[in-house]
């Protein structure tokens, strides 16, 4: 019997060198409207569908290999003598290998203004039934989706005349899992379109690999950066890398948490972090300013770590940074002589992210993975709900300002979390503390560490959930700080209200916790 393969695939690239080489092997190839046109316009013969089911495409190219003749020569078992005989009594042959890609359902709902008819039009039907058709009997079947395997599959031809019994099944396992992702997306966007709950029965994620990494957190562990469909121009993992070595995993969770506190932020900023932990923050009239805050915040925990900035940098700024070992600078944009000096530093990675410095879209979600199943939330995208003060003094407009400075702080650190600041520049950040006093003493103890100890009079203070109990007002008044922010909502709120009032201190409530774990 004859050996036949079909092809019928929407990207073209590299399907007539494919064809030629199944040629020269001896199959006879079968094929579909377009792509039947550009093999035989190559020179290369190929048998229409249509002349296998004698019966024409119809209902617009809805329907053109839903057919016993295509699908029985698929799906028959070759040990079943009785599958064999019903091919011979109808007359249809067998096919050994289905060469298929699918509409572009991802590119039509990526492209502006694509309508619901257009992106209806582009759910493949027959392409993923050829699909899962071959994939199911890939004892006999070898099933190509991807154009990466033509070249492998030519070459086992060549070496033995026939693709392994191990390569077809592989081929089939690539295949489910292209149809799977292929369904799970169509099911995302029309489940949007439908009003679907944010939180859904049953859940379907589609990604696609962005690149293998060098290791995971630690050198034993695997990893890979997928992508999402649709990703943002703002999101990271469209970040143009210019200079530097391979980025890591830890390198890209910690450049993640760096976008996520920087974005808090309208005016020139930097924002340093080391261990997705931000170690220092400033803001300033330019960004060289800001930079000299936030190194100046933590000049040792800044070492290897990650630095962010909402403008360009600088060829001043550059000159700074210069200065230490950090492992990547991620901004919008770098000057010629920015670049000249820290493309020196051969290791250092360079990250461009032209809409660094606009709002981003929320991704909506964030998902942890647990033991055995996944925890899904939406995302921490509010700031505050509202202003209180709840104390006799009321702060001034420059201490107002400082406390919405290490509010935006006090939500990118890990609870229990501390943030203190002033004059746009952090102080000293303590979180994942099992206890807020100490993630209080800490901060306190941090700030004075690198400041002195009157760095503190007339500071915020910052918690990113309410006070239990009067402690930490206690620390925070021996230091000298003037004005705290907190979420409010304690059954003791009126022991840290009253102690305020004691000793002066202005302090709002927000109505907001920003737990972080």
């Amino acid at each position: 019997m004859a050996k036949r393969a079909l092809i019928s695939v929407w990207d073209k690239a590299g399907v007539v060198e494919f064809a030629a080489g199944l040629v020269s092997f001896g199959y006879e190839i079968i094929s579909t409207g377009s792509t039947r046109k550009t093999i035989m316009d190559a020179g290369i013969p190929a048998t229409e569908v249509a002349q296998i089911t004698g019966f024409p495409e119809c209902l617009d190219g809805r329907v053109k290999t839903l057919h016993p003749a295509i699908h029985g020569g698929i799906l028959a078992r070759r040990d079943v003598a009785a599958h064999m005989d019903f091919l011979a009594d109808n007359t249809i042959g067998t096919i050994d290998i289905v060469c298929v890609n699918l509409y572009p359902f991802k590119e039509t709902i990526l492209k502006p203004g694509a309508t619901l008819p257009e992106i209806i039009e582009n759910i493949d039907i027959g392409g993923p039934a050829m699909i899962r058709s071959a994939a199911k009997n890939n004892d006999a079947v070898s099933v190509i989706v991807d154009a990466a395997d033509y070249a492998a599959v030519l070459a086992e031809l060549a070496d033995s005349g026939q693709i392994s019994a191990q390569t077809r099944f592989a081929l089939a396992a690539k295949a489910y899992a292209h149809t799977a992702a292929y369904d799970a997306l169509i099911a995302q966007h029309l489940g949007k379109l439908a009003g679907a709950p944010e939180f859904p029965d049953k859940l379907t994620l589609t990604y696609e690999k962005a690149q293998d990494l060098r290791y995971g957190e630690n050198p034993h562990q695997q990893a890979a950066f997928y992508r999402e469909i649709g990703a943002a121009a703002t999101d990271l993992v469209n970040a143009q890398q210019l200079h530097g070595k391979e980025l890591s995993f830890n390198n890209i969770n910690d450049t993640h948490g760096a976008l996520e506190l920087l974005r808090e932020f309208d005016e020139p900023t930097i924002v340093a972090v080391k261990h997705s932990t931000p170690c220092g923050v400033g803001c300033g009239a330019t960004l060289h300013e800001a930079y000299i805050k936030a190194y100046q915040a933590d000049p040792v925990s800044i070492f290897g770590g990650i630095i962010a900035a909402n403008c360009p940098v600088d060829e001043a700024t550059a000159a700074e940074i210069d200065k230490i070992f950090v492992e990547i600078v991620i901004a919008p944009g770098f000057t010629d002589g920015a670049l000249d000096i820290l493309r020196k530093k051969k290791n250092l990675r360079l990250l461009q992210l032209p809409n660094i410095d606009q709002s981003t879209p929320k991704t909506g979600q964030d998902f942890k993975k647990v033991s055995g199943g996944l925890l899904i939330q939406a995302a921490d995208d509010l700031l505050l709900s509202e202003i209180q003060c709840v104390t006799d003094r009321k702060p001034t407009e420059t201490e107002m300002a400082d406390l919405l400075f290490a509010w935006k702080l006090a939500k990118h650190v890990k609870s229990n979390g501390i943030a203190i600041g002033k004059n746009g520049q952090s102080l000293g950040l303590a979180g994942g503390q099992v206890c807020r006093i100490w993630a209080a003493k800490q901060a306190i103890d941090h700030s004075h560490e690198y400041f002195g100890a009157e760095a503190t009079i007339g500071a915020a203070l910052a918690s990113d959930a309410f006070f239990p109990f009067a402690d930490c007002v206690e620390e925070a008044h021996k230091a000298g700080i003037t004005t705290i922010i907190q979420p409010g909502g304690s059954m003791n709120d009126n022991l840290s209200i009253e102690t305020c009032n004691k000793y002066g201190i202005a302090m709002v409530f927000t109505g907001v916790r920003h737990f972080r774990h």
